[in-house]
């Protein structure tokens, strides 16, 4: 399992980051991860906005997956049935919302790794041959933070704009319907009001001991989410009209 993680997922990352990191003037690492970053939030753009879209919609059709629940409050199974089928009617995947978290995780794992070895020069035997070894690698980025140590500010700015892309979807998020019950159906309005402030907060937490480099991707990734969200939202308007 560890070779297939090495050869499948780190390898290929670290070897693209290096690859950057020797074209980019003044061979800056934290440079080179905004590149790849916003790389790969480009070629996996349609894929994103087709999960945050599917979000938006399942929020909007809230009204009537609870009217199915009050229809079929006595049958549990006839009740799941009848909301499956309004998915499919809408052409909506409940689980497609995972996806943008899905494939930032494997990124996630090989920053995380790259940094946490230091990014010293043993590491660098694992660039492939058309890879040019830059013997070694400096850590400090934009001449004032260490990608390899904390970054507070980072953290900080990285939950802010987290804040920003919940505020974006909850914002547009039709308020639940009084008295209707959700137990067996997620209810994106109140999970959005969850995660608002609890999100938020927790990205801050946790990249305050995080290697800067890991919460530096973070914050890009999110940065980007945002104008990705402020598209859905307009997309999803033009084609529902607004909430």
């Amino acid at each position: 399992m560890t070779w297939l993680f090495n050869e499948i997922i780190y390898r290929p990352i670290f070897n693209l980051l290096v690859g950057i990191y020797n074209v980019i003037p003044g061979h800056d690492f934290g440079i080179a991860i905004i590149v790849l970053t916003v790389a790969m939030r480009i070629v996996f753009l349609p894929l994103s906005i087709k999960a945050n879209r599917a979000q938006r919609l399942l929020a909007r059709i809230q009204p009537e997956i609870k009217a199915l629940q009050e229809k079929f409050k006595n049958d549990k199974a006839a009740q799941a049935q009848a909301v499956m089928a309004l998915y499919k009617e809408r052409k909506i995947n409940p689980a497609g919302g995972c996806l943008p978290l899905l494939i930032q995780l494997p990124i996630l794992l090989a920053l995380y790794r790259a940094l946490a070895n230091g990014l010293n020069p043993d590491s660098l035997k694992i660039l492939y041959t058309f890879v040019t070894n830059p013997g070694t690698i400096n850590q400090v980025s934009l001449g004032f933070f260490s990608l390899a140590g904390k970054s507070h500010v980072l953290a900080i700015i990285s939950g802010i704009l987290q804040f920003i892309q919940a505020k974006l979807m909850a914002g547009r998020t039709p308020k639940p319907v009084p008295g209707a019950k959700s137990a067996s159906v997620l209810d994106p309005a109140m999970l959005n009001k969850q995660m608002l402030y609890f999100l938020p907060v927790m990205i801050v937490v946790i990249g305050w001991n995080l290697p800067a480099g890991l919460v530096l991707y973070w914050a890009v990734t999110t940065l980007v989410g945002v104008f990705e969200q402020l598209y859905v939202n307009r997309l999803v308007d033009k084609e529902f009209g607004k909430a």
